[in-house]
């Protein structure tokens, strides 16, 4: 809860020392997931899986030189999958806050690149097996692009990677020398289409 608290604050103050001609939007944002997990040991494979997201977002521009900031508060939800066999639903409240760049492609059609941190917090079970368990919070980094059309809608493709690790998946072998026991990191990166209008 602190780390979202710091991150709304400073995106409140972003937008606030922004010149006066600086274009403040509020919107609402949503769209599809397709997730895989990766593993630290190549003794499992993660598999494509999917789900949406969905929340409020503000972005602000500077209208000369496009470059802007937006912030949106997401409630995520993904399906996770190991080996084609055991599936778990991941649950999250998305803080993504990104660095914008527009520019004019038309009068009616615009384009973006964005980037920047995003901060994931596990609202969903923390433990689904005895074999695997998920962390409380988690960040993330955000890579994207898309387009802006009629000055209202925008419609973009974003890459989102794990830099922390998302959870533990633990697992047992026999005929091994010590207890056999096996201690597995994982993360989640995640591919994103996403629609957004902004009023």
């Amino acid at each position: 809860m602190k780390k979202i608290i710091s991150v709304l604050m400073v995106a409140v103050c972003l937008m606030m020392a922004a010149p006066a001609q600086a274009q403040l939007h509020f919107g609402v944002k949503g769209g599809l997931n397709i997730s895989k997990l990766s593993f630290s040991k190549d003794a499992f494979k993660g598999d494509n899986k999917t789900g949406f997201f969905v929340g409020p977002m503000a972005e602000f521009t500077l209208p000369i030189i496009g470059i802007g900031a937006d912030v949106a508060a997401l409630y995520s939800q993904t399906d996770l999958g190991v080996d084609g066999e055991k599936t778990m639903k991941l649950k999250t409240f998305a803080v993504p806050v990104n660095l914008k760049w527009s520019f004019g492609l038309g009068s009616m059609l615009g384009a973006y690149i964005a980037a920047g941190p995003q901060f994931d917090f596990n609202i969903g079970n923390k433990t689904w097996t005895r074999e695997l368990s998920l962390k409380k919070s988690t960040t993330s980094f955000n890579v994207g692009a898309g387009l802006k059309l009629i000055r209202h809608l925008q419609l973009g493709v974003n890459y989102n990677f794990a830099l922390s690790k998302t959870g533990t998946y633990e697992y047992y072998t026999e005929g091994e020398s010590g207890d056999g026991h096996h201690s597995v990191n994982i993360k989640n990166n995640t591919w994103q289409v996403s629609l957004a209008y902004l009023f």
